[in-house]
C-alpha cells in the first residue's frame, strides 16, 4: 500500500442538482452468480418500485460474475425489454470485483447495490439514498441490527452476524452497526477516491469500504430495515467468515502501521458554520491544539516516570537528560501520527532529527531551570525539583508546538504538485476484470445502443468520460487481488 503524508480534501458536500431527463441520478447494481431463477422477478420488482416511488431518473445494472448457467441470457432479455436496465458481464467471480467495476465506470452521482434475493424491504431504498442526494452524508447502509429494524432469520445467521460486528467493534473500533447487510449506497465522488484503497474483491469489500470511510472521518448514514432471510442463499458461511477474519487482520495491520493515506479523504461539511474558514485562524489549528495537548499530557507523565526511575541511579541532570531524550522520541512519533496526521515512514528520520533539535531546546530550558534551582538551594527537596521541572516543561511544550507546526510538520498543501493519475489512464477494474460486458455504452453520454438484446458492448470497468480523474485526488494504485474463489 502506498504511504503518503500530504494532506488533501474531497469537495464539500452539496445537494445534487436536478439532472436532465434521461441522466440517471441513481445506479443500482445487482451482483449475481448463477441466479437464473431469481434474477427476472428481482429486476422486475425493483424496476416497478423505482418507477413508482423514486422521484429521479435511475438505472439498474446487472453485474454478472462469470455465471455458468443461463443468467447472462436472462439478463440480456431483461435489458432488451425494460428501459434503464443494463448488464455488465465479468469473467471473474467476486461481489467486490463486480461493484468496483460498475461503480468505477458509472456516471450516476449516487451508486447503490442490493442482493438479488431482495431480502431487504424496498421501502428503505429512498431513505437510504436521500441523505446522499441532499449532501448530508457520504455513504449510507441498511442496518438489520438497529433497534427499530424488523428482521426474520434463523438463530445461526443471527449469531454469526452479531459476532462479526462485535469483532469489528473490538478490533477495528467500528461504530457502524451492520457491515454485512446487502443494501448500501455511496456518493460517486467518494467512491472514486475510496475504491483505489480497497483491496478485497469478495464479501469483505463492504466492510473494508466502511472501515476506511469511517477512519477517514466520512459520514455514514444508517437506515433501519425490514429484512427477511433467504433460506436458499448460496453463501458459504464458513469460508466467508474465514476470509472476513483475514480481511479484518489485514486492514487492522494497515491502519496500525499507517500505510493507508486516509488523511487525503478529509471532507469539509460545507454547510456547517463550524467548518468554514475563520479569518486569521490557521486551518486545523484547533484540532492540532487538542491533539498536541493530549499527547503532551501523556508525554509529561511518561517523562516524570522516566525521571523518577533514572533519578534512583544517577544525578538530577543526567536523569533529566535521559528522560527527556526518550520521551522526546516518543512525543515526536505520537505528534507526527496523531496531531499532524502524517502517516507512513516517509520523512520519519528527518522528522525525528528535527524533533531532537526541539528536544535540545527543551533540554536547555529544563536544565537551566535545574541549574537555577541548585544555585538557589544547595539541597533542594525532590518535590521542589519536580515542581520546577513541570513549570519548565510547560514552557518547553508551548515552544515545541510552535516549532512542530511551523518547522517540523508544516502544512504544505498549497505546495503539493499533482502526482501521476490513478492507475495511469485506465479506469479501476479494467485490467483486473478484462472482460466484455453487455449493457449501455461506458456510462457516458451515448444513448442506448442497438446491438444484440438492444444494448451496446463495452469493457467492464472502462469509463468513457475521464474528466473525473483530473478532479480526483491523485493516489498511487492499490492493486486488487486478481482471483477470488468465493462464490456468490
Amino acid at each position: 500500500m502506498r504511504t503518503d503524508s500530504s494532506p488533501g480534501t474531497l469537495p464539500a458536500r452539496e445537494h445534487l442538482p436536478a439532472a436532465p431527463a434521461g441522466t440517471p441520478v441513481l445506479d443500482v447494481v445487482i451482483p449475481v452468480y448463477n441466479e437464473e431463477k431469481d434474477l427476472q422477478p428481482c429486476v422486475r420488482r425493483l424496476h416497478e418500485h423505482l418507477d413508482r416511488t423514486f422521484p429521479y431518473a435511475f438505472r439498474i445494472t446487472i453485474a454478472d460474475n462469470a455465471s455458468t448457467d443461463t443468467t447472462p441470457q436472462v439478463a440480456g432479455r431483461l435489458a432488451a425489454e425494460i428501459p434503464g436496465v443494463t448488464v455488465c458481464r465479468l469473467e471473474q467471480k467476486g461481489r467486490g470485483r463486480a461493484l468496483r467495476a460498475v461503480w468505477s465506470a458509472s456516471d450516476a452521482p449516487v451508486l447503490a447495490y442490493m442482493d438479488v434475493d431482495l431480502s431487504t424491504d424496498l421501502n428503505a431504498l429512498l431513505p437510504l439514498v436521500a441523505p446522499l442526494i441532499s449532501g448530508h452524508s457520504d455513504l449510507a447502509i441498511g442496518s438489520r441490527l438497529a433497534r427499530t429494524s424488523r428482521v426474520v432469520r434463523g438463530p445461526k445467521r443471527e449469531f454469526i452476524s452479531r459476532a462479526y460486528n462485535l469483532i469489528l467493534r473490538g478490533s477495528l473500533q467500528a461504530r457502524f452497526s451492520d457491515a454485512q447487510c446487502g443494501f448500501k449506497a455511496i456518493r460517486r465522488d467518494v467512491a472514486q477516491v475510496l475504491l483505489p484503497l480497497v483491496e478485497d474483491t469478495g464479501w469483505f469489500f463492504d466492510t473494508e469500504v466502511l472501515v476506511l470511510a469511517e477512519r477517514a472521518g466520512l459520514r455514514i448514514h444508517e437506515v433501519p430495515v425490514d429484512w427477511v432471510d433467504d433460506p436458499d442463499s448460496t453463501v458459504h458461511i464458513v469460508k466467508t467468515a474465514t476470509d472476513d477474519l483475514k480481511g479484518v487482520w489485514r486492514v487492522g495491520r494497515a491502519l496500525a502501521t499507517g500505510s493507508l493515506p486516509l488523511d487525503r479523504l478529509a471532507r469539509p461539511f460545507g454547510d456547517d458554520p463550524r467548518d468554514r474558514d475563520i479569518k486569521d485562524v490557521p486551518a486545523g489549528l484547533a484540532r492540532q491544539l487538542v491533539g498536541f495537548c493530549v499527547v503532551g499530557a501523556l508525554s509529561t507523565l511518561f517523562y516524570l516516570l522516566l525521571y523518577g526511575g533514572f533519578r534512583v541511579f544517577t544525578g538530577s541532570q543526567a536523569a533529566n537528560a535521559l528522560a527527556l531524550l526518550v520521551s522526546a522520541v516518543a512525543n515526536t512519533a505520537a505528534n507526527r501520527r496523531l496531531t499532524f496526521g502524517v502517516r507512513g515512514s516517509g520523512g520519519a528520520v528527518r522528522h525525528q532529527a528535527q524533533g531532537l533539535v526541539v528536544f535540545g531546546i527543551g533540554l536547555v530550558l529544563t536544565s537551566g531551570s535545574l541549574a537555577a534551582l541548585n544555585a538557589a538551594s544547595s539541597e533542594p527537596q525532590h518535590s521542589t525539583e519536580l515542581a520546577v521541572l513541570i513549570a519548565a516543561n510547560l514552557a518547553a511544550t508551548v515552544l515545541r508546538f510552535l516549532l512542530f507546526r511551523a518547522w517540523v510538520f508544516p502544512d504544505r498543501r498549497e505546495d503539493d504538485s499533482p502526482a501521476a493519475p490513478l492507475y495511469g489512464s485506465t479506469a479501476v477494474g479494467s485490467t483486473a476484470v478484462g472482460s466484455t460486458a453487455v449493457g449501455t455504452t461506458p456510462y457516458g453520454s451515448t444513448p442506448y445502443g442497438s446491438t444484440p438484446y438492444g444494448t451496446a458492448q463495452f469493457r467492464a470497468g472502462e469509463a468513457a468520460d475521464t474528466t473525473w480523474w483530473e478532479a480526483t485526488l491523485h493516489l498511487q494504485p492499490v492493486r486488487p487481488h486478481d482471483s477470488d474463489a468465493r462464490d456468490f
